[in-house]
């Protein structure tokens, strides 16, 4: 699999001539499934994936020419965003044994 930003990078010919190689492996894969031989039934999304990729920036290049603007850039990003869940479990218990204490606190007020 290659990211956007691999092939915003290339030329507009090795554009092309990528999308038809991946378009032609895709086509071997297929026989491949048709027949049984095929190992890594995932490699058929991945392929897609990258042809639906180079398709997008092409398309992209395309409208920018059209309009006079800049081609866009896919800058990839260095870090990746946290996640929640990660940071969730960052949380130190004492919060929430402070907060069960409250909650109490509060129904037997209201008792």
């Amino acid at each position: 699999m290659t990211k956007v930003g691999e092939f915003a990078a290339l030329d507009p010919d090795e554009l092309v001539s990528r999308l038809d190689e991946s378009r032609r492996e895709l086509l071997n894969l297929r026989f491949q499934l048709a027949t049984g031989q095929l190992d890594n039934s995932a490699r058929i999304n991945l392929i897609r994936r990258d042809v639906a990729r180079i398709l997008t920036v092409l398309r992209e290049r395309e409208i920018a020419l059209d309009e006079g603007t800049d081609v866009p850039f896919h800058a990839v990003p260095t870090t990746r965003p946290r996640r929640a869940r990660a940071a969730a479990d960052e949380v130190e218990d004492e919060e929430f044994i402070d907060a069960d204490d409250e909650f109490d606190d509060e129904v037997d007020e209201e008792s």
